[in-house]
């Protein structure tokens, strides 16, 4: 199995969009249609790699990312997001800490 670059609760920045955003899930290679593919990711990222979903700062949105497209953002202010409280527990040294199951 391939390592992912990030990890849930890092703050990424896209590479082509420049947006920054928090990763709040993983899939370990592409897991979307086949259809949304080829409308959507014109670059044809590899989908044997990882791809994040992500909270985007300071939009109401989630988008689903290719590693490549990805590198690790400015991590000292926080994501402002409508739904951070609902995946993480805290802002803390620069990520977020997932909120447990439950909780």
């Amino acid at each position: 199995m391939l390592e992912s670059a990030f990890s849930i609760g890092q703050i990424v920045h896209h590479k082509l969009f420049g947006y920054r955003g928090v990763i709040f899930d993983v899939d370990a290679d592409f897991q979307g249609a086949e259809q949304w593919y080829q409308e959507v990711a014109r670059s044809r990222p590899p989908k044997d790699r990882p791809w994040y979903h992500v909270l985007v700062d300071g939009q109401p949105v989630t988008t689903y990312v290719a590693e490549r497209n990805l590198e690790p953002g400015d991590s000292r202010e926080p994501i402002e997001h409508p739904l951070v409280e609902h995946f993480f527990r805290a802002f803390d040294n620069g990520s977020y800490q997932l909120r447990e199951p439950g909780n």
